[in-house]
């Protein structure tokens, strides 16, 4: 019986320590994220805290490999030159395990930053769990903060991935501009359009 019970306890117990480490649904507009440190591709630890003088952060969960984030790719290093000196830097982090997608190894993206000039921090989170405490599910997927970590924004950069030219709503920044006048943004809450994440774990 006593054998009986253990075998029963065992996936019971890993139930409970799966749900309490990966949340059903991650960060919410509204909630206070937790600072983070991962690895920047200049071999530096990177965390939130470390821009002392920021008003917000545009979070952007994307990769190298995802055809979406590609077609983002030019509108997130912009969204960075037009925003990093009023206070809201990007700062993108790759979600990717590169056991399923060796493309979006460190060193992978070591290049692809360099090929592009990238003036943002790209850090790697091939365990998933920031992806994971976010919520993020695509590439790209974007979470706006204001200066207390406060999610503010949550999804899609634009309403075209496909045509940058044919972009009829900038979700991304009009909610940055409503910050800067100390309003909240409207939509706060968009879907995100790209490539599932490929956390690690996933069948290849």
């Amino acid at each position: 019986m006593k054998k009986i019970l253990s075998l029963l306890l065992v996936p019971i117990c890993m139930a409970m320590v799966m749900a309490f480490a990966m949340p059903d649904s991650g960060y919410e507009v509204g909630d206070k994220i937790e600072d983070f440190n991962l690895k920047n591709v200049d071999g530096s630890r990177f965390s939130l805290s470390s821009i002392k003088e920021a008003q917000g952060f545009i979070v952007v969960f994307t990769c190298n490999t995802c055809p979406y984030a590609r077609k983002y790719e030019q509108r997130i290093i912009n969204l960075h030159h037009m925003y990093a000196s009023q206070g809201y830097p990007v700062v993108a982090i790759n979600p990717n395990y590169a056991g399923i997608v060796p493309g979006d190894s460190l060193e992978e993206m070591k290049k692809r930053a360099t090929a592009k000039k990238y003036p943002f921090p790209y850090l790697s989170n091939e365990d998933g769990l920031v992806c994971y405490k976010f919520g993020a599910t695509k590439t790209p997927h974007v979470y706006i903060l204001d200066k207390n970590r406060i999610v503010k924004y949550i999804g899609a950069i634009d309403d075209n991935a496909d045509d940058a030219n044919a972009v009829s709503e900038k979700y991304v920044e009009k909610a940055i501009e409503s910050l800067k006048k100390g309003k909240n943004p409207d939509p706060n809450l968009t879907k995100a359009v790209g490539c599932d994440v490929k956390r690690k774990g996933m069948d290849p």
